[in-house]
């Protein structure tokens, strides 16, 4: 009797993957909100920072989700810019993913920083020469744009509306779209320049960074939307298969170019082996954390969807090769900012303090138990407010009838 009442459980039932889900969702919920609460009652005093490590995981995090919204938006863009009618479905989708993954992103570095009471200083006495402060304003400014977007968009759809002020809807959505594709370059490139003006960094002060973040950006953000509308477009007909066609070629070719990218930035200073940023490079590569380059990254995150992209052109295989694109290039952040934290500005410096009982600073840092709580707590916020837009708005999807017209 007990065996006939196990095997009567269906575990692969939707209701049942739906109860796994949100207790899935709670229980990140619950972790990621005493992380938050750590956070507001004791500061940043249960993070692995220090005198020489100021910044770790969350600002990893922030350029991640930031360029997650950054990718997310230039392909929704590319619908109205460039006239592809392919792309005009998933036109919301994306524009929602680019708003919540901004959001995630700002409440990650809010948290770093601390005293968001203090955020409207930057608008009311901004210091021009500050990076920091274009990046706000270029935030902000997308920010207004993505939302202006996403009500114009469902405006047009509501029910009653005259053809003309339809149209007029869409002239406006495409205006909104061109002004919006140079907006979404210059922030995704600007947090490349945030760190590549940092001159006494040598990790990060190249010229290239503003290129390499934008093109981690689309790479990224087309992972997600991929996998987004791999597994939760409404209908599976020959539509949605043009559809995952089309988004799993320009995945192929974004995480080309960056690989290409990434040749050129480790090779080149592993040509003589000689000097510092040889040595972080090297660091990266065969240091304590070799796995998350070489399997996180280069293995799930580039091989493994290049492989799956290649071999067969399933929509659902297309799917999983984008969200393993998406999720492991949070890696490639984690390599970025870490690294470039790790050398002393100074030969020697490591050296120059010791306190009462023998004990010098380190310049070793990996993230601790707290930092991750905040991360969690961070992507459970960010799935609330993708699965609350989709339930107040669910013309977010096309209607499997819409849907079915894809690629006609």
């Amino acid at each position: 009797m007990a065996v006939s009442s196990v095997s009567s459980i269906d575990i692969a039932s939707p209701a049942n993957r739906a109860r796994l889900l949100w207790a899935l969702w709670i229980l990140a919920a619950i972790i990621g909100g005493l992380g938050f609460i750590e956070r507001l009652f004791y500061g940043e005093q249960a993070a692995d920072f220090s005198s020489y490590i100021p910044w770790g995981l969350w600002v990893a995090a922030y350029i991640y989700f930031s360029g997650l919204s950054a990718g997310a938006f230039l392909i929704a863009a590319a619908a109205y810019v460039f006239r592809i009618r392919v792309l005009e479905p998933i036109f919301r989708p994306a524009l929602l993913l680019a708003a919540v993954t901004l959001l995630m992103g700002l409440l990650l570095i809010g948290v770093d920083l601390g005293h968001l009471e203090r955020a409207y200083l930057v608008i009311f006495r901004p210091q021009f020469h500050s990076m920091m402060a274009w990046m706000v304003w270029l935030y902000t400014a997308y920010l207004i744009l993505v939302v202006a977007m996403l009500w114009l968009s469902f405006r047009s759809d509501q029910p009653g509306r005259e053809s003309e002020a339809v149209s007029n809807d869409q002239a406006r959505l495409r205006l909104l779209a061109i002004i919006g594709v140079p907006l979404a370059i210059a922030f995704a490139g600007g947090v490349g320049a945030l760190f590549a003006t940092l001159a006494a960094r040598e990790f990060w002060n190249s010229s290239l960074f503003p290129i390499f973040f934008l093109v981690g950006a689309l790479t990224s953000g087309t992972g997600l939307v991929t996998a987004v509308v791999g597994w939760l477009w409404p209908s599976r007909d020959a539509g949605w298969k043009d559809l995952m066609t089309l988004l799993g070629r320009l995945l192929l070719v974004f995480i080309v170019i960056d690989l290409i990218l990434e040749w050129a930035e480790f090779s080149t200073p592993s040509w003589y082996q000689i000097g510092s940023f040889y040595e972080l490079t090297h660091y990266v590569l065969f240091g304590p954390y070799w796995y998350v380059f070489w399997l996180v990254h280069l293995l799930l995150g580039v091989i493994v969807p290049i492989v799956l992209l290649v071999k067969t052109r399933n929509p659902v295989v297309t799917g999983v090769a984008g969200a393993l694109v998406a999720i492991t290039f949070f890696a490639v952040r984690l390599n970025l900012v870490i690294p470039g934290l790790i050398t002393p500005e100074l030969r020697g410096l490591e050296r120059a303090y010791s306190d009462p009982i023998g004990n010098r600073l380190t310049f070793a840092y990996f993230p601790s138990w707290f930092e991750w709580q905040v991360l969690l707590g961070a992507i459970a916020f960010g799935v609330a407010l993708w699965y609350v837009a989709i339930r107040l708005l669910p013309q977010v999807f096309p209607s499997p009838a819409r849907s079915s017209e894809v690629g006609q």
